[in-house]
């Protein structure tokens, strides 16, 4: 922890220390001093008026089912699982909608099932589902969600407080929240102390469940640790899993789902103890963390999919709601974020959501400024990154993802420059993602399946070099959290975004060099894609340049004879045992072009090496006798023995089909006679024909100020 970090922290809890906890109810996300507006609000705010109305519906059915607090006994997905999740929810629906309605039945609802959990919370033993080694909770199968559940039900709680009486408030506390404060403590304690996802979460439960019932020292140990010496807790975790930048190193999935902790807690501390100035710390980071977290999605809302993410998962989750909610209201106000609000939907019934509903019904909405950037990862800014290049407007964007951060932890793949491409509300060049079933119990329990690590993890499984058929760091998480790639170039211009990094520990003699780039043409519309992708090497090794895709293969420079029966697996080990090899080609220096057909649009991927290349289609499905692999398409340039490789490809996005009038428009690309001139330490220099014109395009990797060059 570098020295401003320290004098940050000490300052903070010592002010802490001195301060008496503040005792109004509710003080959490909804406070007691906004609800007469809020009650207001609610009939003059258009999203506000439509978010009560479908929370309040939910309270209804809530009321309307039958009290259920069954003893746990399914995995994740299962009936109880699923109760219990239910539980918590109706639990906050039902204190929200007591505190708009001020109708009783919502805090009776409250009261009696919370007086049920506290007749039976101190009966269960730990679950009976739980995984061997891993933390366990009592109500779920893994400690994780027992803390989601505190979360939630806390807020509950805080809502109906001033309903219940004394000695309702005294069973509930004492039979169901102190226990659960040990439990999360003392029984939980290696959780409560990780600097992790779990241990956010399970700081975050108690630290809000210490405020509310007026337990300082639990709420000092959520934010400096069990030991109080700030080396975990809630500060530690700021400081140690967010770059300087708001980048979470478990990359933007699990980004989403930590920030809904850390800025539940935030609201805490900034309701109860206002004069920490929680917001302000560490240069804002929170707010850079939800800012970043909405930068890392493309203009679809969907978040780019790497390391361990299920697909499809957008800026439309609750969590990016709270912290969207909250970044404007408590952080700044920031008018371009109303624009995803109002594609979100809805907002809190709270404070915040009340602020961000008036601003949108004032017109003060304006279009959310998508970044091109370098987004730093590591607490300090200096492992690695993540590249994001954007050309064109929101409704047709090109968006390029390079990805050169750290290993992030056990959720990292090992994909070392790996790169994502988006364009046309599409992905183009795709990201697998995790290979999870969530809460699905009939898939292995809806945890992550066998498959993630043998096949979503490993290398060849994205689009970035394999050497030897063998992953990065050999898929090992202790030898890649150890080293991290190296940026040696970034430029956002418009006509010329580019990302240059390299990794020299993937492997123990090939270093890897990676530049890629959106470059934007006179003669085209669409920028076009370039990527150099460069090994070296002392000593001969196969290096194989995968490239997954969406979409339909409708064309090539060179005769496909696909293998039409007896298909076998591509290798025998880290992924490659997954992957059916379908085809395979032998050209000759001249490289050539596959053409795929994607979302009604074509986009023609020329490559060349400079030397004869083998080129290999390929499917995903091999060797997978549950059936749960995602059907995948992809291409692989290969080399089968070289020491230093260099591989150059250049993707052109052009033309359509129009399906209902079936007319085409441009399916030929305007490229042509792409050629690798030279390529080594200092320099690597290609040409290729656009429309009749030869430009050439010179990578100087020496040369900081002359890094790119295209006439």
């Amino acid at each position: 922890m570098n020295y401003l970090k320290t004098v940050v922290i000490v300052f903070f809890c010592s002010i802490f220390s001195s301060t008496t906890l503040a005792q109004k109810h509710p003080s959490l996300m909804l406070t007691e001093a906004q609800l007469p507006e809020i009650r207001t609000g609610v009939q003059q705010y258009p999203l506000l008026q439509t978010s009560y109305e479908a929370l309040k519906a939910e309270a209804e059915l809530a009321l309307k089912s039958p009290l259920n607090v069954p003893v746990p006994t399914d995995g994740g997905g299962g009936i109880t699982h699923e109760q219990h999740k239910r539980n918590y929810i109706n639990i906050l629906n039902c204190g929200v909608a007591y505190q708009i309605s001020q109708d009783k039945k919502y805090a009776t609802y409250v009261r009696d099932i919370l007086l049920n959990y506290a007749s039976q919370y101190q009966k269960w033993p730990l679950h009976p589902k739980r995984k061997p080694n891993h933390p366990a909770g009592k109500i779920f199968w893994q400690g994780l969600n027992d803390c989601v559940w505190q979360v939630y039900v806390i807020q509950g709680y805080d809502l109906v407080y001033d309903a219940l009486t004394a000695k309702e408030r005294e069973q509930i506390e004492q039979n169901l929240f102190m226990p659960i404060l040990k439990f999360l403590t003392v029984d939980s304690y290696e959780t409560f102390n990780k600097i992790h996802n779990h241990g956010t979460w399970n700081v975050a439960a108690v630290g809000m469940t210490g405020y509310v019932l007026n337990q300082p020292d639990y709420v000092e140990m959520a934010i400096k640790g069990s030991k109080k010496d700030s080396k975990t807790g809630y500060l530690a975790q700021i400081n140690q899993l967010f770059s300087p930048d708001g980048y979470y190193m478990e990359g933007p999935y699990y980004q989403r789902y930590a920030l809904l902790p850390f800025i539940l807690f935030a609201k805490a501390i900034h309701n109860y103890q206002p004069q920490l100035n929680i917001f302000a710390y560490r240069d804002r980071l929170l707010a850079k963390a939800i800012n970043t977290s909405l930068q890392l999605t493309y203009t679809n809302g969907v978040l780019f999919p790497f390391n361990d993410a299920i697909k499809d998962k957008t800026y439309e989750s609750i969590e990016l709601v709270y912290g969207l909610n909250l970044a404007y209201a408590d952080i700044k106000e920031e008018n371009h974020l109303l624009d995803i609000a109002q594609k979100q939907k809805k907002v809190i019934v709270s404070d915040a959501g009340l602020k961000v509903a008036k601003a949108i019904a004032a017109g003060k909405t304006e279009p959310f400024k998508y970044q091109s950037q370098w987004i730093r990862d590591g607490g300090n800014g200096n492992e690695g990154g993540v590249g994001v290049l954007r050309a064109g407007d929101h409704k047709d964007q090109q968006a390029l993802v390079f990805k050169a951060a750290s290993q992030g932890m056990g959720h990292g793949h090992f994909d070392r420059l790996n790169i994502l491409y988006y364009d046309n509300n599409a992905e183009v060049f795709i990201d697998y993602g995790a290979a999870r079933f969530i809460n699905i119990e009939s898939k292995r329990g809806g945890h992550y399946l066998p498959e993630n690590t043998s096949w979503a993890k490993q290398t060849v499984a994205h689009n970035t070099l394999v050497v030897d058929e063998i992953s990065h760091y050999q898929a090992k998480e202790e030898l890649g959290e150890k080293q991290h790639p190296e940026l040696l170039y970034f430029s956002n211009q418009p006509q010329l975004q580019v990302v240059s990094a390299k990794e020299t520990h993937a492997y123990a003699d090939v270093d890897l060099y990676r530049t890629t780039a959106l470059v934007k043409l006179p003669e085209l519309h669409k920028a076009l894609l370039i990527d150099v992708y460069r090994a070296n090497s002392a000593n001969n090794h196969q290096y194989d340049l995968p490239f997954w895709y969406n979409g339909h293969l409708v064309n090539s420079s060179f005769k496909i004879n696909a293998i039409t029966d007896n298909l076998r697996a591509l290798g025998k080990a880290n992924g490659y045992q997954h992957i059916w090899k379908t085809a395979e080609n032998t050209l000759d220096t001249q490289g050539g072009f596959i053409t795929i057909l994607n979302n009604e649009r074509f986009y023609t991927t020329h490559f060349t090496s400079g030397e004869a290349l083998v080129v290999k289609q390929m499917a995903i499905g091999a060797n997978d006798p549950e059936m749960s692999l995602f059907p995948g398409k992809g291409f692989m340039l290969s080399q089968a023995a070289a020491k230093n490789q260099t591989f150059v490809s250049v993707t052109e996005a052009h033309g359509g089909v129009d399906p209902i009038n079936e007319t085409i428009t441009a399916a030929g690309s305007g490229i042509s006679n792409l050629s690798l001139i030279s390529s080594d330490d200092k320099q690597t220099q290609i040409s290729f024909k656009l429309k009749g014109k030869t430009y050439n395009y010179t990578i100087n990797y020496q040369d900081k100020d002359n890094y790119i060059i295209i006439k």
